[in-house]
């Protein structure tokens, strides 16, 4: 059973569109599958065994922890999206971790060194890699340029109008968005503290711009957000 979802994951994956069918299914006897649910620990990037992980269903939160222990929400994986040794460079130095953000979480992954050598036979492969990490890359230093930038306020607005149109359900100009992410996560991601996120996601229901609940997030007008 495995082995046949780990051909339609793959098959299905815009990254292997240049692969054949017999080619997909010979990576799929070197692709590794695993299923978690929230709270599950999925990678430690001081593992051993270094690996590339693939997305398929559910969502993922990267966390960095500095020297004092501090963790900071670095990324958040959404179906799809690839993590873990993106430079194909194992680098014990760093410390992070991937964390499970919703049940029925399923992911692919690969050894390090077999995805180096898929890569080295498939050169098309090679290609659409190295412009799908840059795209991730590019994203995530426009995150981080966003927090030196930025105040708390507008960080936190461009990160609620970036989700909502990721992963937001529209009627009009009403946005519902299946909440996973705890106060404190959205504290973390904004790069402040769990009681300024607080106050300006209660600033924002009391201005009747939305409504946080600890399952879905509705924003009544988007077109009013979208102007903040």
């Amino acid at each position: 059973m495995y082995e046949e979802l780990k051909y339609w994951y793959l098959r299905d994956h815009k990254l292997f569109w240049t692969l054949s069918m017999n080619q997909i299914k010979q990576l799929c006897i070197i692709t590794g599958f695993k299923k978690a649910k929230k709270g599950d620990i999925i990678y430690f990037s001081s593992s051993d065994v270094p690996r590339v992980f693939l997305l398929k269903k559910g969502n993922i939160k990267i966390v960095s922890i500095d020297e004092d222990g501090n963790e900071t929400i670095k990324d958040i994986i959404e179906k799809g999206d690839l993590f873990g040794e993106l430079t194909l460079e194992s680098d014990r130095n760093s410390n992070e971790y991937a964390k499970a953000l919703t049940d029925d979480v399923a992911i692919c992954s690969f050894l390090l060194s077999d995805f180096e050598d898929l890569l080295l036979r498939n050169p098309s492969l090679a290609l659409s890699y190295t412009k799908f990490v840059g795209l991730k890359l590019k994203r995530i230093k426009n995150n981080y340029a966003n927090l030196v930038s930025k105040d708390a306020k507008t960080r936190l607005l461009t990160f609620i109008k970036d989700w909502a149109a990721r992963d937001g359900k529209r009627d009009g100009n009403r946005v519902t968005i299946q909440n996973y992410l705890t106060q404190n996560d959205i504290a973390q991601i904004i790069c402040t503290s769990r009681q300024t996120a607080t106050v300006l996601l209660n600033e924002l229901e009391e201005n009747g711009l939305m409504h946080y609940g600890r399952k879905e997030i509705i924003i009544e007008d988007i077109s009013k957000l979208v102007r903040k």
